[in-house]
């Protein structure tokens, strides 16, 4: 495993929408397990496969539960309900928050590394990662969907 390097803001790679992974193989795997150990690195909550330069439709989110990686590969949400307005942040645009609406609990439909498909659900806080990685490999960065961008000091 390595620790890949993290785009960052101002990157064309992450306003590009990322392509289906086809291929279930040793390279996905690698790629895979250099994002868990880049993520859990940098004290992520999450990171998309284009944050470290790769435009494949791969995230892995970091479960705060049990500090376990939820690895989704071709990931869709598929149901969303209730809303949460809170500051989120992102690896990409390090010490930049804003407040972003999210819907409160999601379904995912998604593969596994060997691409055996899946559903698995998110509520509050795995929620709002599973929406905003997702939203990474659609082009999409947080600061797009923010009502507003917080101010150092009102972080702390």
């Amino acid at each position: 495993m390595a620790i890949r390097k993290i785009v960052q803001d101002g990157d064309p790679i992450l306003k590009k929408v990322c392509r289906p992974v086809e291929k279930f193989d040793d390279k996905l795997a690698i790629l895979l397990d250099d994002m868990r150990e880049t993520v859990l690195t940098a004290n992520g909550a999450g990171l998309a496969a284009n944050q470290v330069g790769i435009l494949r439709r791969a995230i892995v989110v970091v479960n705060v539960e049990d500090d376990s990686i939820i690895e989704l590969v071709n990931p869709e949400i598929i149901e969303s309900d209730g809303e949460q307005d809170g500051a989120e942040g992102c690896l990409s645009f390090p010490g930049q928050y804003g407040m972003v609406k999210r819907p409160m609990h999601v379904k995912v439909r998604a593969q596994d590394r060997n691409g055996k498909f899946f559903e698995i659900e998110g509520t509050d806080f795995l929620a709002r990662a599973f929406c905003h990685e997702t939203d990474h490999l659609n082009g999409i960065v947080f600061k797009e969907r923010a009502s507003r961008i917080l101010s150092e000091d009102e972080m702390e």
